[in-house]
C-alpha cells in the first residue's frame, strides 16, 4: 500500500468516524424523546414572539368580541385592536436554537411562563382565570369612566362561612343595613365596622325579586377580631346591563385596558379613536389604573406589523418600550382610563402625545 493510499484511507476514516458525533448531535436537535421511551428531551425554555391582533370593536367567530347587552350601543369607526405574544413551549434544543437565530423571539426560562411545580393545564387554566377577570375589572372600570351605576354581585359563597345558606352566587347586593352599597370595597367597609357575631341586614337582588336576608357575621381567621360575610365578590353593571367577551384561546390579565376602551366606544357618540387605527396593551383596575404587562416589545411589533398608527402603551412599561422596534407607530405612555382616551384624542387632532421620551 503506497504512502497516498494511506493517507487517503486514513482521512476517509477520520471523515466517516467524525460524522458520527456531528449525526448523533443533529439527530438530539430534533428528536423530543428518547427513541422507544417516554422520556423528554425538550429545553427548560420558552420562546415569545408577536401573536395575533384582535379588532375589540370587531367581530371573532362570527361574534362581537365585545357584545353589550341592556342598553343601546352605538356606530363605532376605526380600530382598537388588543395585541397578544406567541409562547411556544416544549421546543428541542434545535428548535429553541433556531428561533433564537432565525427569529425576533425572546428565549426565557420556563419558570417565566410557567410557575414551578405546575404543568401546561395548570398554567393555561390560571390564565383562563385572569382573562375573565380582567374582563369583569375591564367592564366595571368603562362603567365608572360613564357614570354608569355599578352593583355588587356574589360571586362564591365559602363554604361553612356566616353567609353559607343564607347568600347564593348570583345575589346581588344592594344594601347593608340602611345604607346602599355599589362597590365591594362599600360592603366590606359597612361590615368591618361590625363585630363578628353582630346581625347585619342585607337588601339583595335574587332571580329578579328584591328580598332583604340576616347574617350573624363571622370572624375572620386572619384577623382576629374582624367582622366577615365568608364570600367573594365582584362588580357588575346595574339596571340589567351585561357585557360578554367573546374571544377563545387567550389568556392573561393584558386585555382589560383595551376592553374598557371598546365598551366606552360602544356607549358614547362617535369615534372614540378619531377613526384611527389604535392598538394597546395593559391590565386594568376597576378604578380605571393601567398597570403593566409582560411581552410589550412584541406586542408593539405584532401592532406595528397589522398597520396600526397609535400604540397604548402602560406607562410602567416604558424602559421595556424603549427598546421595541414600532416603526412609524406612535407608541403613547398613559396611567389610566382618562389618559389612554385623551392620548387617542391628541392624536386623532394631530396634538403631540404624552410618550416615554
Amino acid at each position: 500500500m503506497s504512502d497516498a493510499l494511506e493517507v487517503r484511507n486514513r482521512r476517509w476514516s477520520t471523515l466517516v468516524w467524525g460524522a458520527i458525533p456531528v449525526a448523533l448531535l443533529a439527530g438530539a436537535l430534533v428528536i423530543d424523546h428518547i427513541p422507544g421511551t417516554s422520556i423528554r428531551l425538550t429545553v427548560p425554555y420558552a420562546a415569545e414572539g408577536p401573536g395575533p391582533v384582535f379588532d375589540t370593536l370587531g367581530d371573532a367567530g362570527g361574534e362581537p368580541v365585545v357584545d353589550i347587552e341592556g342598553t343601546p350601543t352605538l356606530e363605532t369607526g376605526g380600530q382598537l385592536n388588543m395585541t397578544t405574544v406567541s409562547v411556544r413551549t416544549n421546543m428541542t434544543l434545535g428548535q429553541a436554537i433556531g428561533r433564537w437565530v432565525a427569529t425576533d423571539d425572546t428565549i426565557v426560562p420556563i419558570e417565566q411562563i410557567m410557575p414551578p411545580d405546575s404543568n401546561e393545564e395548570q398554567t393555561r387554566e390560571m390564565n383562563q382565570q385572569a382573562f375573565v377577570a380582567s374582563e369583569a375589572s375591564a367592564t366595571v372600570a368603562a362603567m365608572h369612566y360613564l357614570n354608569r351605576p355599578t352593583t355588587v354581585a356574589v360571586h362564591d359563597v365559602v363554604d361553612g362561612s356566616a353567609s353559607d345558606g343564607v347568600l347564593r352566587a348570583g345575589d346581588r347586593i344592594v344594601k347593608v343595613g340602611e345604607a346602599d352599597v355599589d362597590t365591594p370595597s362599600d360592603v366590606q367597609q359597612a361590615v368591618r365596622a361590625k363585630q363578628p357575631g353582630d346581625t347585619v341586614e342585607l337588601g339583595i337582588e335574587r332571580d329578579g325579586q328584591d328580598s332583604t336576608v340576616s347574617v350573624t357575621l363571622g370572624e375572620n381567621p386572619h384577623e382576629k377580631g374582624q367582622a366577615m360575610l365568608g364570600i367573594l365578590m365582584n362588580s357588575e353593571p346595574a339596571g340589567g346591563v351585561s357585557v360578554h367577551y367573546n374571544l377563545n384561546d387567550v389568556g392573561g390579565p393584558s386585555a382589560g385596558m383595551m376592553f374598557s376602551l371598546a365598551v366606552i366606544d360602544k356607549l358614547t357618540p362617535g369615534e372614540l379613536n378619531g377613526g384611527k387605527k389604535v392598538a394597546g396593551t395593559g391590565t386594568i383596575d376597576e378604578d380605571g389604573t393601567v398597570g403593566p404587562i409582560g411581552g410589550i416589545e412584541h406586542k408593539i411589533r405584532a401592532a406595528s406589523d397589522a398597520g396600526a398608527e397609535l400604540f397604548l402603551a402602560p406607562r410602567d412599561n416604558c424602559p421595556a418600550v424603549k427598546g421595541a422596534h414600532a416603526g412609524a407607530m406612535t407608541v403613547a405612555a398613559v396611567a389610566n382610563l382618562t389618559e389612554a382616551v385623551n392620548a387617542m384624542d391628541a392624536y386623532a387632532a394631530g396634538r403631540d402625545v404624552p410618550t416615554c421620551d
